[in-house]
């Protein structure tokens, strides 16, 4: 059995890796080259599942159970939460490439947390899209779940008509912010010729929407063309990492 047990959410797609949070941890393992296995759980299960091999919560105000969660075989740990993982990756498998380097924790932290919020526009084109691709059971609990978050039935998110229109181009211009993040490095990563762990932010939310809208789309068509091809070029440099 792998040292590492990956615990992701299937979709109907094939292959079946879709989510940017989960997508976060299985590129940091390919990038570390660390052995593992992939346990399956759909939405409606994630909850007992966690709570059967003792990964912690990772909601602050009530208990909330989310993946990615690892489960080291070699030493008993269970961790949750994405960021939390890669540090502990960092940690215990020290002769792998470091995506936390020494001192970067913070700014990474910031780094991450001003590009979700720069790309947020997207999430109401692409969560109908994720409600599509689930497999039956999760999509009963995931439309249920973010209607209850939206105010809104799953059909009625997107915006139409001009209002797609202006919505869209804040998500082009949320990712122009990021652009310019990246035209100050002297490499095509964020800190030049080494990837960190905002790297894998970035393309892990980018991989996310390809998968989803689909590679052939109107929508990721339009991504791919945006800044130069940036976000096409740094997709396909991870391509190696994608498994």
């Amino acid at each position: 059995m792998a040292g590492i047990i990956f615990y992701d959410i299937p979709s109907s797609l094939e292959p079946q890796a879709w989510s940017h949070n989960t997508w976060r941890v299985r590129y940091a393992l390919n990038i570390k080259g660390i052995p593992y296995q992939t346990v399956w759980v759909e939405y409606p299960d994630i909850e007992a599942v966690c709570k059967k091999i003792g990964a912690s919560p990772t909601g602050e105000e009530a208990p909330h159970y989310t993946l990615p969660v690892i489960q080291d075989t070699s030493t008993g740990a269970v961790i949750s939460d994405g960021p939390l993982i890669v540090e502990y990756l960092d940690k215990q498998y020290p002769d792998t490439p470091a995506l936390f380097p020494p001192g970067t924790l913070a700014l990474q932290a910031g780094f991450t947390a001003a590009h979700a919020h720069a790309i947020s526009p997207v999430r109401q084109f692409v969560i109908p899209r994720v409600n599509s691709r689930l497999n039956p059971r999760s999509e009963e609990y995931f439309r249920r779940t973010r209607e209850q978050d939206w105010g809104n039935k799953m059909e009625d998110i997107t915006p139409v008509g001009e209002a797609r229109v202006v919505e869209w181009g804040k998500y082009r211009d949320g990712l122009g912010k990021v652009d310019s993040w990246f035209k100050k490095s002297t490499g095509p990563f964020l800190t030049g010729e080494s990837v960190t762990f905002a790297d894998v932010s970035v393309v892990s939310c980018l991989i996310w929407l390809k998968v989803i809208f689909g590679e052939d789309s109107p929508e990721w068509k339009d991504i791919a063309s945006w800044h130069d091809g940036r976000w096409d070029g740094l997709v396909n440099a991870f391509a190696k990492y994608q498994h």
